[in-house]
C-alpha cells in the first residue's frame, strides 16, 4: 500500500478552508478487495477525514469526466452521471466531492447527507457499517465497481439520485 498527502488551499477547498487530502493505493487483488472497507476505514478515521472513496484505477479516470469546470457552461458527463461540482464550489467539508466503490462518511458527512435514513436506505445499509466514531463505510457493490456492469452503473446512479448533496449539486433551501 502507498500514501500520499498533499495541503489544499482555502480557495480551492469546500467551505473556504484549508484541507489536507490523503490518497492510499493498493493493489486489486484477492486480499486488498477483502481487506478494503477496513483499510479505507483505518486510513479515513486515522486522518479524522469527513469523507473517504475507493475506486479501481480504471473507473477513477471515467468518473473524473463527472467535473464541472465551469460554473457557467453546461456539461454533460459519461453514462448518465451527474455533473459534479469543484470543490470550491461545495458549501460544507463534510459534503463528499464524489461517489465510490466504498464510501466513508463520518459523523458530519453522514448528517450533511442525511444518511441513514432506514426507509430510504435499506439496500445501502444492508453493506454499510457503523465506525467507532460514529462515522459510516458504505460498500455500494459487492465488487470493486465496474461501469460496464450495468448493475453496478445503476448502484452507483441510484446512490446520486439518493444523495444531491454530494458534489455540491443542491445548496440548502
Amino acid at each position: 500500500m502507498t500514501v500520499t498527502g498533499w495541503g489544499r488551499p482555502a480557495r480551492l477547498s469546500a467551505g473556504g478552508q484549508s484541507q489536507f487530502e490523503v490518497h492510499a493505493e493498493l493493489p486489486l487483488d484477492a486480499a486488498s478487495i477483502a481487506a478494503a472497507a477496513d483499510v479505507l476505514e483505518g486510513v479515513a478515521e486515522g486522518a479524522r477525514a469527513f469523507w473517504g472513496r475507493m475506486l479501481p484505477d480504471g473507473v477513477a479516470p471515467e468518473m473524473a469526466k463527472q467535473i464541472r469546470h465551469s460554473m457557467d457552461q453546461p456539461h454533460v458527463p459519461p453514462r448518465r452521471l451527474p455533473a459534479l461540482n469543484l470543490p470550491q464550489h461545495i458549501r460544507l467539508p463534510a459534503i463528499p466531492h464524489h461517489l465510490g466503490w466504498l464510501n466513508y462518511w463520518s459523523a458530519a458527512a453522514a448528517q450533511a447527507i442525511g444518511f441513514p435514513d432506514p426507509a430510504r436506505d435499506a439496500d445501502l445499509l444492508s453493506r454499510a457499517r457503523r465506525t467507532a466514531t460514529g462515522g459510516w463505510v458504505v460498500r455500494l457493490t459487492e465488487t470493486p465497481l465496474d461501469l460496464d456492469n450495468p448493475a453496478h452503473l445503476e448502484a452507483l446512479l441510484r446512490a446520486y439520485e439518493r444523495f444531491p448533496e454530494i458534489g455540491g449539486r443542491v445548496t440548502p433551501g
